[in-house]
Formats: structure tokens, sequence, C-alpha cells
């Protein structure tokens, strides 16, 4: 059975272009043919501000949209965060997401692609990162950066980035592979 991977668009804001990008990075991990792909849009949960009365270490939710987010959280091998960069920093509605929950995390890998202008979202790739560690998440070294992204979206709506983007995703799909393989006997 193929592992399954979960593509999360992070940004919420009115206007985004996430979703063409998770739209694309879902193709790629399609195409590398060793994932069921499925994208989690931040946006349809409509998770507020750590309301759950309990600790998410608990898993005793209350809210419906805490526990869709767990569901759709938990039964994932892994991980791509796909998030821009706002004040060097990703957005807080990821940051809620993930500390949302606990065990659903847990001894999973996860990758980032970032975008932004220039740095192609790197500091807030970054911050994601030690987030992630932090909460038992392995996040991979291979981060793919799409600086100046704006650039690479089609009149139709559609990511056409360069072949280097293309070739780094392949890379960090592969990483991640080798780590979702070798992190699912330690979560039975």
């Amino acid at each position: 059975m193929a592992l399954k991977l979960k593509v999360i668009t992070t940004s919420t804001r009115p206007g985004r272009i996430g979703p063409i990008i998770s739209d694309w990075v879902a193709g790629q991990a399609t195409e590398h043919g060793k994932f069921e792909v499925e994208i989690l849009d931040l946006d349809s949960f409509g998770l507020p501000l750590l309301d759950e009365p309990n600790h998410p270490a608990m898993q005793n939710y209350t809210k419906d949209h805490t526990k869709a987010w767990s569901a759709a959280v938990a039964d994932a091998d892994a991980f791509v965060f796909v998030t821009p960069e706002y004040n060097y920093f990703p957005p807080a509605t990821v940051v809620n997401a993930i500390q949302a929950l606990v065990v659903e995390w847990a001894r999973k890998p996860a990758a980032i692609v970032s975008y932004g202008g220039i740095s192609g979202g790197m500091r807030a790739a970054q911050e994601l990162r030690m987030l992630l560690a932090n909460m038992n998440v392995m996040p991979i070294k291979q981060v793919v950066p799409m600086p100046m992204v704006f650039g690479d979206i089609t009149e139709e709506g559609k990511l056409s980035p360069n072949a280097e983007v293309a070739k780094g995703t392949a890379g960090m799909l592969d990483e991640l592979l080798v780590w979702a393989e070798a992190l699912k006997p330690a979560r039975a």
C-alpha cells in the first residue's frame, strides 16, 4: 500500500496563491508514484485560535473543526507544508493548526515548499522546521524555495516553475519517502 502524503496549504488570506502551488506539488508527488496524495487546505478547516478546553495531547476534542483536522492529519505517513513567508515567518494559521494537535504529528516526516519574494520563503521555512521538530515531527532538510513565484504563475492560473525547482522537488520527495518508510514501523 502506498504511503499517505498530505500536502498542507498553509495560507488562508484572500487572494492567496497557496492552492496553485499546492496543486503543483501534489501533481509532482502523484507523478513520483510512491505516495497516495491528498491536499489539506487550512482554509477549509476554519480552525479558530486554540479553542479546545483540553490539552491536545489528551485527544479529547470537543469541537467539530478540531475533530475533522485531527482525522485529516492522523492517517498521514508524511507531510509537505506549502507556506508563504509573512514578515520573515510562516502564517499564524499553520502555527495554530500544528499546535492544535500533538499525537497526530508524532514520528512522521515533513518537507517544506516555501514561496515568496527574493528569499523564496526560506526564513519562514526555517522557523516552521523548528516548530515541527518540537512537535516530534522529522523535518527533512530538503526545502524547496520558490523565489519571486508570482512570475511562475501562468495566465491560466497554473504554476510553471523552472527546471531546478522541479528537480529540487523530486529530490525532496525521494528523501521524504526514505524517512516515511523508516518511521512507519516506529508508529506501529
